[in-house]
């Protein structure tokens, strides 16, 4: 005769247990027909028909199953947890409650050949056992797949609502950021203000109370603070107008390197003194220094009000003539996208622009550098820097501070090489007013 042999190997996990127990029965039937095919070698040896069971009736230490002759021999599962760990457990249960159905199956079918009542009871009861433990299996398996989801699904739901509330926030801190960073400015600007009219009224009160014979040490004095107002001047100036390319669109990079090309910058913000360097060559662009009243002028906080009040003055041809000369007509179309300010400035007139009122500042102290110069010293000259010289803290001011020991030590000094001139220098008298310069070291 020939022999049937169940057995059980590893296969991956089921995803329905129901699946399971409808395969599981056509399994069993194909089965049957192997069982009753001799009726008489069951009636010669009915007791041939062996089950053995563990202790605990799970099915694991199965030996053989004699059926009518035909030995069946379920294999033992092989543990799963070795690759698998605590997630394989339940399938390990179930395949162990299925081997055990089987069995139960196989010897409910023995029971029939010779029909023996009592032994048909037993398995029936056994495998309705299994079976319910198969349904058992089968709902605890369901409740964890809920419950996963579940959990999942109020974690996510607990994330999004940290992660709107987050967000909400973040455009809060934004809106305050904005406002504070207004708020700061517009203070700065006022603060930049008062130091100018401090240092104005400081100047009038010392010339009030200064005898004769120490008014030239009070207008070299008045001249320094001048200077380093025109300094700052050119710098308020280039920031709206890098801002302003920036909007439009502007490469930067290229735009500084064809105000001074091959420059060595150490870093990218740097570019800013290739502005500014522009702006102040245009400014001081043929200046002869001559000498007249600039009380005027300074009497006025606002130089647009001074504008105003005088349109024909020589301060305010001074100012239409360095706009048009400073403002590219291709600049400024990029900027507000027309040239109607230039055709105003150009028809002899000052518009009221934000922007040609920070130019108006600008042109005030340069226009005063050049009335004070020559009122002090009839031979005051400017002097400047040409690119590549070697950098001397004799007559030169680097923009950005340079290495530590620098500014006493020669050998240090002549490390650096002038990129470019930010801002000429005055020479009146004996006074020295050092160029500012940026610079690089020598390779």
């Amino acid at each position: 005769m020939e022999c049937a042999t169940i057995t059980m190997l590893p296969s991956k996990p089921p995803l329905n247990i129901s699946e399971i127990v409808s395969k599981f029965a056509k399994v069993c039937r194909f089965r049957s027909i192997g069982v009753f095919y001799s009726e008489h070698s069951n009636h010669q040896n009915p007791s041939n028909s062996n089950v053995s069971m563990s202790e605990d009736g799970s099915g694991n230490k199965i030996e053989e199953t004699e059926c009518g002759g035909v030995k069946v021999h379920p294999q033992p599962i092989e543990d799963p947890c070795r690759s698998n760990e605590c997630c394989d457990m339940d399938i390990m249960k179930l395949f162990e409650i299925v081997s055990t159905l089987k069995l139960a199956y196989v010897q409910l079918q023995e029971a029939h050949i010779p029909y023996d009542p009592e032994k048909i009871k037993a398995a029936d009861e056994l495998v309705v056992a299994e079976l319910e433990a198969l349904c058992k299996t089968k709902r605890m398996y369901k409740e964890k797949q809920l419950t996963k989801v579940k959990l999942d699904s109020s974690r996510s739901d607990v994330l999004k609502a940290e992660i709107e509330v987050n967000e909400k926030m973040l455009q809060k801190l934004k809106s305050q950021v904005k406002a504070k960073e207004s708020e700061i400015f517009c203070l700065q600007q006022e603060l930049q203000d008062l130091h100018l009219r401090n240092a104005i009224m400081a100047e009038k009160i010392r010339q009030q109370s200064l005898k004769t014979n120490n008014v030239r040490v009070f207008d070299l004095k008045m001249f320094e603070d001048s200077f380093k107002a025109a300094s700052k001047s050119i710098h308020d100036f280039a920031k709206p107008v890098i801002s302003l390319m920036k909007a439009s669109g502007w490469d930067l990079d290229l735009a500084a390197n064809s105000i001074e090309a091959a420059v060595v910058y150490s870093k990218r913000c740097h570019k800013k003194y290739a502005f500014e360097a522009y702006i102040a060559r245009r400014m001081f662009h043929r200046m002869s220094l001559e000498s007249y009243n600039v009380d005027d002028i300074m009497k006025f906080d606002d130089p647009f009000d001074y504008l105003v009040y005088k349109p024909d003055s020589d301060f305010a041809k001074f100012c239409r003539k360095k706009y048009l000369l400073v403002v590219h007509p291709m600049m400024e179309a990029s900027f507000f996208g027309n040239l109607d300010q230039r055709m105003f400035v150009s028809s002899g007139k000052n518009p009221r622009t934000p922007f040609y009122q920070i130019f108006a500042k600008m042109s005030k102290w340069i226009w005063i550098l050049q009335g004070f110069a020559s009122s002090i010293d009839p031979k005051a000259k400017i002097f400047v820097v040409n690119k590549g010289c070697k950098f001397s803290n004799i007559s030169m001011e680097s923009v950005e501070e340079l290495s530590e020991g620098t500014s006493g030590n020669c050998e240090e000094q002549t490390s650096y090489k002038v990129e470019f001139m930010v801002m000429p220098g005055f020479r009146i008298g004996d006074t020295l007013l050092k160029s500012q310069v940026y610079v690089s070291r020598m390779n």
